[in-house]
């Protein structure tokens, strides 16, 4: 529900104790579907926030299921702009959601299809929780990462906002993780202001200046040098690495060259890459399989940390970087 939505439900249940307004939320973030479901609300109270509140501060609009179980959902805001979110299952028996911080992304990385829909605005906390709120009602959810639509640190207040209640609903904040592609504003008042266990991760993908600004245009207004070393700080402050995502682009990014640059500019201690096979969106064919073995490679001789990522969702567009609505 939205912020508007429980300044409603204070309104209108002004006349009962203050504590009602807690109830309702420790309901909605146990995974409650209905007020209905809320059976320490009088009936009456129940009765009036069913007429008068809307339960949900989006509108599900349509919902896929790829072979692997991964599940997209397409949600629409009140005055119709489009977002969607995603829920992996894995084998050892995580469920992580995928949360989109923005209905589409001002910043058109050219690699990710969010970044050809139109931006419409920042989404706000209530909004970014109820995409995870609307997989809790299916089953449990332990993992949160804000690498869905939009760029996180474009929308700071409410992006913090929101995973500062993840708790509330089983996803501890060393369990959730918010990336950038190192907008230095927000990435800086992360460092500074957020003092919880939360995971930072860097949309990278290039190991130099020139390269990286071809294919990501913020580049252009903070450099590789800035952000990184906004990301050692946070590691001096915080002592937690910071995980670096590295999309594979077929002669693009993924020589052997390109990982030796890679390693020089990333020290082991702080930093920890997820290279990441590309799912296609028109752009850019995907690195082969050999070659993502082969960068890896010169990165483990460097002792640089890496892992390859599992590819979820890549059938039903929902895997990393295909986030989009079409004709949007």
């Amino acid at each position: 529900m939205s912020r508007v939505d429980l300044d409603l439900v204070a309104e209108v249940l002004s006349d009962e104790p203050s504590y009602r307004l807690r109830q309702v939320w420790e309901w909605a973030s146990r995974g409650a579907s209905s007020y209905a479901e809320m059976t320490n609300l009088p009936a009456r109270s129940r009765a009036l926030l069913e007429e008068r509140v809307p339960f949900s501060s989006l509108k599900l609009e349509h919902e896929a299921t790829s072979l692997d179980g991964t599940v997209k959902a397409l949600f629409h805001t009140r005055e119709g702009h489009p977002l969607e979110a995603v829920l992996m299952r894995f084998r050892d028996g995580r469920r992580s959601v995928c949360v989109s911080s923005q209905s589409g992304c001002p910043l058109t990385c050219t690699f990710c299809a969010t970044g050809q829909m139109r931006f419409r605005r920042n989404l706000s906390a209530w909004e970014i929780l109820d995409q995870a709120l609307h997989f809790k009602r299916i089953e449990p959810i332990d993992h949160v990462v804000f690498m869905g639509m939009g760029e996180p640190m474009l929308n700071f207040d409410q992006v913090i906002a929101a995973a500062r209640r993840l708790p509330d609903l089983g996803v501890t904040h060393r369990r959730t993780t918010i990336s950038t592609v190192g907008w230095l504003p927000g990435l800086t008042r992360f460092v500074d202001e957020v003092d919880e266990p939360i995971r930072l991760a860097l949309s990278l993908h290039a190991p130099a200046d020139a390269l990286r600004s071809e294919i990501m245009p913020v580049n252009d207004r903070y450099p590789l040098d800035d952000v990184l070393a906004e990301c050692r700080r946070y590691f001096d402050l915080r002592g937690r690495k910071v995980f670096v995502e590295y999309v594979m682009l077929e002669g693009v990014n993924d020589s052997a060259e390109h990982a030796v640059e890679l390693a020089e500019l990333l020290d082991g201690n702080v930093f920890k890459v997820n290279l990441i096979p590309y799912n296609p969106t028109g752009m850019y064919d995907g690195s082969s399989r050999d070659a993502i073995a082969r960068f890896k490679a010169v990165l483990d001789g460097a002792r640089l940390p890496s892992t390859v990522r599992l590819t979820r969702g890549r059938d039903i567009a929902a895997a990393c970087g295909q986030l989009a609505v079409e004709a949007a």
